[in-house]
């Protein structure tokens, strides 16, 4: 009797596991497809506004650094078959989710603080741009190139940067649109988590299943 009650314990604790997991899964994975926008006046046009990683960290802090990249994880497998990157795009954005999750929910998980809050979700905009800046230079970037021509790439962002030219492009394109276009993104998520963390942590340290 004792061992059934152990195991009927532990199978619920599981499944509640599993439920919260596909809540936020599939939260991430609504806006990881919409609202999906462009800011062609600010950035070239092909970058995308998207807020998927606020589920992600959400479901990090609450449920600790492997179920945020398990979050991850589903979003971009459920993601793989709509690709219109040859799945490359869908890659550096895993690298970037993954990279955001992990540093901002373990900072969180040794120091569950406010200040252990604001530390994650610093640290792990950081890890954002950076990964997002090195993705971009060595994947994404090569990739288009190859597909679309490296002097189409440079025409895309003219726009935006009219003294721009093959030579120059990585400079301008990395520091004048990456950097300053994840910064952004990686600000309003950061923000929008510390304002909503609290009240979604109270209804997740609950039970789902009983």
């Amino acid at each position: 009797q004792e061992n059934y009650e152990k195991n009927v314990k532990k199978t619920k604790k599981i499944l509640d596991y599993m439920t919260k997991i596909a809540i936020f899964s599939a939260l991430s994975t609504i806006l990881y497809f919409f609202p999906k926008f462009p800011l062609p006046f600010l950035f070239p046009s092909f970058l995308d506004v998207q807020f998927s990683n606020l589920p992600a960290i959400l479901g990090g802090f609450a449920m600790g650094p492997i179920g945020g990249a398990i979050i991850v994880v589903i979003r971009t497998i459920i993601k793989l078959p709509f690709s219109s990157t040859a799945y490359v795009g869908e890659f550096g954005d895993l690298l970037i989710g993954l990279a955001t999750v992990l540093t901002s929910s373990l900072i969180y998980k040794h120091c569950k603080t406010k200040k252990g809050g604001i530390l994650g979700l610093v640290f792990g905009s950081i890890a954002w741009v950076v990964v997002a800046m090195i993705v971009n230079a060595i994947i994404l970037i090569p990739f288009y190139s190859k597909a679309f021509g490296f002097s189409a790439v440079v025409e895309m962002c003219r726009s935006i940067f009219p003294k721009i030219t093959e030579a120059n492009f990585m400079l301008f394109y990395i520091f004048g649109s990456i950097l300053p276009f994840n910064l952004m993104l990686s600000l309003i998520v950061s923000i929008v988590t510390f304002l909503v963390y609290k009240r979604i942590s109270t209804l997740f340290q609950k039970d789902f299943i009983r």
